[in-house]
């Protein structure tokens, strides 16, 4: 009787069953939010999952390409004027179409106020570098 109130011991896990590591990626929810955002209709899930394979390679290559321009200008740190230059290559930043446009028109308030500087009173810009 005594055996049966102990609790049985969990075996231990060998190293060599630990998981792979996996990509993280981007939420499903926001890439739906997203995408319904800009379809204004239904959409199927065996539509969706296309989208979503698609925004993941999408992503994939953008970050790979803000990684060979960083490492072409010899830093460590992506900058504003990488993304810039690889939105300028893909026609999205044009002369007609420059980058705070495209911030002001597709960004909400709080992102705009991070990446244009703002002068207010004071003589003071912000965001503050």
């Amino acid at each position: 009787p005594l055996q049966l109130l102990r609790p049985k011991p969990v075996p231990k896990r060998s190293k060599t069953s630990q998981r792979k590591p996996h990509e993280p990626q981007v939420a499903r929810r926001l890439i739906k939010e997203i995408f319904s955002h800009f379809v204004k209709m239904p959409v199927t899930r065996d539509a969706f999952k296309v989208v979503e394979k698609c925004s993941e390679r999408y992503f994939k290559q953008l970050s790979n390409d803000l990684e060979a321009y960083t490492n072409h200008a010899g830093r460590k740190t992506v900058e504003m004027a990488d993304l810039e230059l690889l939105m300028r290559r893909q026609g999205l930043v044009t002369d007609k179409m420059p980058l705070h446009v495209l911030i002001e028109r597709y960004l909400p308030l709080e992102y705009r106020k991070l990446l244009i500087p703002v002068a207010v009173s004071g003589n003071k810009v912000i965001p503050l570098k």
